[in-house]
């Protein structure tokens, strides 16, 4: 009984490495954390001025659908991207990038993913000594791999030692938490009602993962039409709260 616990008892270094896997999840899921995320509405912008979405129960489903349509479109390409970083695979990373980057239909979608992307790149440049990284980042300088996000978080988490089912569970609370901070500004709800939706839409991360994690990135798949049609009414559409 003895020797059975010794065997699992949890070394200095794997509790090192935990408490810092840890503290670097907090870190770049924090609001302060430079990439931009604060500037985007994801479609909640035109959403709010046609009236799609007016109150709490109608945010809650536009946010759903967010997470679903994120989850099986970038969520699948930071999974394949967190993978190919940890083999040291730089072509998987590029072709994960390009296929993302392809996948998104509207101008505003791509503009987000790779201005958040650049910056990311960079930022992730300063914080860890890796090739991979700076290698992706003369790409997207120098205009031969678009730089997509999602892609960029895969490195880094990866890097930083955070495992794919924490980075994912990062990447859905970023989409979520990025609408909702909109809302507040742009949708009759109080921070109660976000926190609420945000609270229980924490509940579907485990199954979405699970499906995401089996997807390549030519499976990736998001039947919302409705939003993408808002995305392209904003991009045309006079009302802007947020950077476009």
């Amino acid at each position: 009984m003895s020797t059975r616990t010794e065997k699992n008892k949890e070394t200095p270094a794997d509790t090192g490495a935990r408490f810092r896997s840890i503290m670097h999840l907090l870190q770049f899921t924090d609001s302060t954390f430079p990439v931009g995320t604060f500037s985007f509405s994801n479609g909640l912008e035109t959403a709010s001025f046609e009236k799609v979405v007016h109150d709490a129960d109608t945010l809650r489903e536009f946010v759903a659908s967010q997470a679903v349509q994120a989850a099986f479109s970038d969520g699948v390409a930071a999974i394949q991207s967190h993978r190919a970083y940890l083999r040291g695979d730089y072509d998987a990373i590029a072709a994960a990038d390009a296929a993302l980057y392809r996948f998104k239909m509207n101008a505003e979608a791509r503009l987000m993913l790779q201005r958040m992307g650049k910056k990311l790149a960079e930022l992730s440049s300063h914080l860890f000594e890796s090739p991979l990284i700076t290698r992706w980042l003369k790409e997207i300088k120098d205009e031969k791999v678009p730089g997509t996000y999602p892609v960029g978080q895969g490195m880094a988490y990866a890097a930083a030692g955070v495992d794919e089912k924490e980075m994912f569970c990062a990447h859905q609370y970023g989409v979520i938490n990025m609408v909702l901070s909109a809302a507040l500004r742009c949708v009759r709800v109080s921070h109660y009602d976000t926190q609420k939706i945000l609270f229980d839409l924490a509940a579907r991360a485990e199954s979405l993962y699970e499906e995401a994690a089996r997807m390549n990135v030519d499976d990736m798949n998001a039947f919302f039409p409705q939003l993408d049609i808002l995305a392209s009414l904003h991009e045309k559409g006079n009302m802007r709260m947020f950077m476009n």
